[in-house]
C-alpha cells in the first residue's frame, strides 16, 4: 500500500433521489467494512459543484453522476478513477473529454439482486396477462383471460451483461428456456442458446418473452424498431429494464393498440419524469413503473462504495479496476 491518501471526492447531486447519495454515514460505514483500504484514502463530500473545483486540485479519485467535463486534466490533475454511481454512461457520451490514462469506471453489478426479483416479478405478471388486466380494470370491463403456466416458455434476454444476467437467472427460476442475445456472441452458463447482433430477428422469433437489458449506445439506439417488433410471436410480452432508447415506443404502442403484441412493461422512458401530457400513459396493455427496477434504498449506496473502495484498493495496489468502461464501445 501507498504512504500517500488518497483523495476521493464524492459528488451527490440535490437533483436527485435520496436513493443514490452517499451521506457521511453511508461512508463511514463502508469505511468500516474496509478498514485497511480506509486508512489510505481522505474523503470529502460535498453537493453539485459546491467546492468542486477545489476538490479536483488534489482529487485522486471522483464518485458521482456526472461532472464538468471541459478541460478536465487541468482542473484535476491528479485525478486516475471516476467511478459512476449508475451502470449507463450514455449521458457522458462522446468521451472525447476523458484524458488518456484516466480510468471510468461504472456501477455494473450492484443491480443485479434487485434487477433479479424485478425481472421475476414483471415475466410472471405478463404470463398471467396483468397489463391486459389493467387495462379492463380501467374500463371497468370483466373479461376473464386464462393463461397457462409459465414453465417450459422462452424467454430471449437481449444484452448478457450484469442486469441480462439477473434477468436469465429470474428466468429459469421461473423454468423458462433462457435464451441470448449479446455483442460478441460468446456462450454463457447463464443460457441455453447466445446469439450475436445480427441474428436478432431470429432470436425474437422463438421467445414468448423479450427483456432489453442493453445499454444505449450508437449500434444499439432504436435497436427494436417496428421491423424488429414484427418478428415477435403474435402475443408475446416485451419487458424493457435497460434504456428506453433502445426501443421505438411509437411502433410498440401501435402493436400493443392493435394486439399484435400481448403485453408490456416498460421501466425506462423516453422522458424521465415521464410528463403527464405522454401519451403512453393510456397505452392498452401496458405497464410503467418509474425507472425502479434495478434500485433499491436500503443496499444501493452501500453495494456502491463496497465497488468503490475495492477499486480504491486495486489503485493503491497497482491493479486493474473493476468496471472500467471501453469509450470505443460506451459501456
Amino acid at each position: 500500500m501507498a504512504a500517500k491518501k488518497l483523495h476521493l471526492q464524492i459528488k451527490n447531486n440535490r437533483a436527485g433521489e435520496e436513493v443514490f447519495r452517499t451521506t457521511p454515514v453511508l461512508y463511514r460505514a463502508a469505511a468500516r467494512r474496509h478498514p485497511e483500504i480506509a486508512g489510505h484514502v481522505r474523503v470529502t463530500i460535498d453537493w453539485d459543484l459546491n467546492n468542486f473545483e477545489q476538490a479536483m486540485g488534489t482529487a485522486d479519485a471522483l464518485v458521482t453522476w456526472d461532472l464538468p467535463q471541459q478541460d478536465l486534466r487541468r482542473r484535476a490533475p491528479g485525478l486516475k478513477y471516476i467511478h459512476i454511481i449508475g451502470a449507463g454512461v450514455e449521458h457522458l457520451a462522446p468521451f472525447h473529454w476523458l484524458p488518456r490514462g484516466l480510468a471510468l469506471c461504472n456501477n455494473s453489478g450492484v443491480h443485479s439482486d434487485k434487477a433479479e426479483d424485478y425481472a421475476r416479478m414483471a415475466l410472471a405478471m405478463l404470463n398471467n396477462n396483468l397489463p391486459k388486466y389493467v387495462t379492463d380494470q380501467r374500463q371497468k370491463t370483466w373479461r376473464p383471460i386464462f393463461a397457462t403456466e409459465i414453465a417450459g416458455k422462452t424467454l430471449a434476454v437481449i444484452g448478457l451483461g450484469a442486469m441480462g444476467g439477473a434477468v436469465a437467472r429470474a428466468g429459469k427460476s421461473l423454468g423458462l428456456n433462457v435464451i441470448g442475445l449479446r455483442r460478441s456472441g460468446k456462450p454463457t452458463h447463464l443460457v441455453r442458446q447466445v446469439s450475436p447482433p445480427g441474428k436478432l430477428k431470429q432470436v425474437l422469433k422463438q421467445a414468448d418473452f423479450v427483456v432489453l437489458t442493453l445499454p444505449l449506445t450508437l449500434e444499439t439506439q432504436g435497436l427494436l424498431d417496428g421491423a424488429a417488433l414484427d418478428h415477435m410471436k403474435p402475443g408475446a410480452g416485451l419487458i424493457n429494464m435497460g434504456r428506453a432508447g433502445v426501443l421505438d415506443h411509437r411502433a410498440l404502442a401501435q402493436r400493443l393498440r392493435n394486439g399484435r403484441l400481448g403485453g408490456a412493461i416498460l421501466d425506462v422512458h423516453e422522458a424521465e419524469p415521464l410528463p403527464k401530457s405522454a401519451r403512453i400513459w393510456t397505452v392498452p396493455n401496458l405497464i410503467l413503473t418509474p425507472h425502479v427496477s434495478s434500485d433499491d434504498d436500503l443496499t444501493y449506496v452501500p453495494r456502491t462504495l463496497d465497488l468503490v473502495f475495492e477499486n480504491l484498493g486495486r489503485l493503491l495496489a497497482g491493479k486493474p479496476l473493476r468496471n472500467r468502461v471501453d469509450p470505443s464501445l460506451g459501456y
